[in-house]
């Protein structure tokens, strides 16, 4: 049997950038699924992006990923969210066409050099004196590996739920894998379950929409990709509807049919997105929760309700769905569900995501605990990344906090852990001002140029744009206006303010309502006309003073996280270190200073000590190398 650089088990969203990102490198690497038809299958709702998460669509993207460019082409609504909002918290987001994304993955994929795809089952994981060394697939096939990277999704023991019923399965209508959590255990993995649910769909011939509001894109659409010039597909609006207090009291009168509620689940439901159920006993004196109706695809006719999550039983689901303006005639295709399946807390795994103690194993994805496909995208392509390193014996690629959600989302997993489904939400991110949906590029590309996964033709088109951004803003800075020259109507109808003295431009263009055409409309505009370009000028002089406190804090931070713990500190060794303190050290191993400040239990004093302690044994090596 051929042995494999790289073996990726899983073909989700985690597991498909994982393999991609790996092949690009130049590694031998075996993508391994349990269904080829299902390659990159959008599990739940059909949309990418969204609030922090777009900002994850376009790292992925600037980072040699494919979801953003599949994302453009698979597109049929996009919209930017928080436009009214400042620039920190703006986001992308698109429905997507869910059978087409999938079939655009997997002919990529399929198209790629040194990329095999196997379908199959892993039911144990092989091992040698050095670390995890190939996989044995259900029907006896040993496949040997330098290195594997674990993207198992919902599938790993899963368990589908509705109402009172359950029967094994990794996603509805395909099996669960349940062996391989056997193999992971007697590596010595901590296991644990979460789970998450599903709304039902609907068969939109079924649906009145004539009374119900459209929710339209953007016009034009703003691309995920930075590569992507424009959007060509059709877009489509969605409809937004609502449950009433008719719905509510059907719900509360057969809550008994919960799956939830009537606990029949090992773990509990994930906080973040919660049933319809939660919602209406946790909010009583609501009248109404929203539901989106998102297409499933141009050609496709089911519905997706986003808001009506559930595991009530189907007849329940019927009754109540029945109530809703819109879907009183409405037809499920498909009746809504929970999952419950297995996962490995993610405290075990390094900042590469190899787990610790099992070497050159990878987890990525929901088998770390995340929910959401951009989140699973980004965790496998920086497995992916960082597997191909380890193999070559070159340093690993880790992304700071103050660069980019990736890092955040990393640094979240790898040290506090998570006790529920984990979602990337803005307010995670500390330095959300630097890291906006807009300058991913600016942030990440030399970092992704520095290991090879940035081709010549795109630097250098971000070379160019980069520059005249400087270009432009240095103009600004550096040409003053003449107010003698400037028309006091046109600064009254744009409601720039009386400028009763000389200014520079970019003091204007840092007005309140003032914005680049200000300039262009009164002269002062340079023939710079790429509408990303203007954006970045105008945030970057707009938001300066904020921007520079920012990169201040960031880098007080940085030099916490340059102070390293030595990888074989005894805890217990530290005197004055609180008791949860030591066991929480002990057990997450942190690599840093500002790490271990992130950890919960760790408190400030306890953080003083250990500098305290880095300190002396930095003095302490510098006086035994002089003896």
């Amino acid at each position: 049997m051929e042995r494999y650089d790289i073996i990726v088990v899983g073909a989700g969203h985690a597991g498909c950038e994982a393999a991609h990102i790996a092949a690009r490198m130049g590694a031998r690497t075996l993508l391994i699924t349990m269904q080829l038809d299902a390659i990159a299958r959008m599990s739940c709702n059909p949309a990418i992006g969204g609030l922090a998460k777009g900002q994850l669509v376009r790292e992925i993207d600037v980072l040699g990923g494919l979801m953003a460019r599949l994302a453009d082409e698979t597109g049929i609504q996009f919209r930017m969210l928080n436009v009214s909002k400042g620039p920190a918290v703006r986001s992308p987001r698109a429905q997507i066409d869910k059978l087409l994304y999938s079939q655009r993955m997997k002919t990529v994929l399929e198209k790629m050099p040194n990329l095999d795809i196997r379908q199959g089952t892993v039911q144990e994981l092989m091992q040698d004196e050095i670390g995890v060394s190939g996989v044995i697939l259900e029907c006896g096939t040993r496949i040997p590996s330098r290195c594997v990277i674990l993207t198992t999704g919902t599938f790993l023991d899963g368990v589908i739920h509705i109402g009172l019923r359950s029967y094994p399965a990794g996603r509805v209508g395909e099996p669960s894998a349940d062996k391989l959590s056997k193999s992971l255990a007697s590596l010595g993995v901590k296991l644990g379950r979460f789970m998450t649910d599903t709304p039902p769909l609907f068969d939109k011939r079924t649906i009145d929409c004539s009374e119900l509001k459209a929710q339209y894109g953007d016009e034009p659409p703003v691309p995920f990709s930075f590569c992507t010039k424009a959007i060509h597909r059709p877009q489509i609006p969605c409809y937004i509807t609502y449950t009433n207090p008719e719905t509510h009291r059907i719900i509360r009168e057969n809550i008994n049919q919960s799956s939830v509620y009537a606990g029949k689940l090992e773990a509990a439901p994930p906080r973040y997105c919660p049933d319809i159920e939660t919602k209406v006993l946790r909010f009583p004196e609501r009248q109404r929760h929203q539901i989106f109706l998102e297409p499933e695809g141009l050609d496709s006719n089911e519905i997706y309700p986003n808001g009506i999550f559930t595991t009530l039983s189907e007849e329940a689901q019927v009754l109540f769905i029945r109530t809703i303006k819109g879907l009183e005639r409405a037809r499920m295709t498909r009746p809504a569900y929970g999952i419950e399946y297995t996962y490995a807390p993610p405290i075990q795994i390094s900042a590469i995501q190899e787990m610790r103690g099992v070497p050159f194993l990878f987890h990525a994805g929901q088998i770390n605990g995340t929910s959401g496909y951009e989140e699973a995208a980004a965790q496998g392509l920086m497995a992916g990344i960082n597997a191909v390193l380890k193999i070559r014996g070159k340093e690993p690629f880790i992304l700071r906090r103050d660069e980019a959600y990736i890092g955040v989302l990393i640094d979240d997993l790898t040290t506090k852990g998570t006790n529920e489904p984990y979602r990337m939400f803005t307010s995670r991110a500390e330095y959300r001002l630097i890291l906006r949906h807009d300058n991913a590029d600016l942030r990440l590309m030399e970092r992704a140029r520095a290991i090879g996964i940035a081709d010549d033709a795109r630097y250098d088109a971000f070379c160019r744009y980069r520059d005249s951004i400087a270009k432009e803003i240095e103009r600004l800075k550096s040409v003053h206006i003449k107010t003698t020259l400037l028309d006091p109507r046109y600064l009254e109808e744009q409601e720039i303010g009386d400028i009763d003295r000389g200014l520079t431009l970019a003091q204007v263009l840092a007005r309140p309502n003032a914005c680049y055409k200000n300039l262009v409309d009164m002269g002062y505009g340079a023939g710079f006309e790429d509408p990303r370009a203007i954006e970045q000028v105008e945030i970057s002089i707009k938001y300066e003073g904020y921007i520079e406190r920012q990169l201040n804090e960031i880098a007080r931070m940085r030099r916490m996280e340059e102070m390293r713990l030595p990888a074989d500190l005894d805890y217990h060794a530290v005197r004055g270190l609180t008791l949860e303190a030591i066991e929480k050290l002990n057990e997450r191993r942190p690599a840093t200073l500002g790490q271990a400040s992130r950890i919960s239990g760790v408190s400030p004093a306890d953080i003083s000590i250990l500098l305290i302690y880095i300190k002396a044994h930095k003095r302490s090596s510098r006086s035994n190398k002089h003896l």
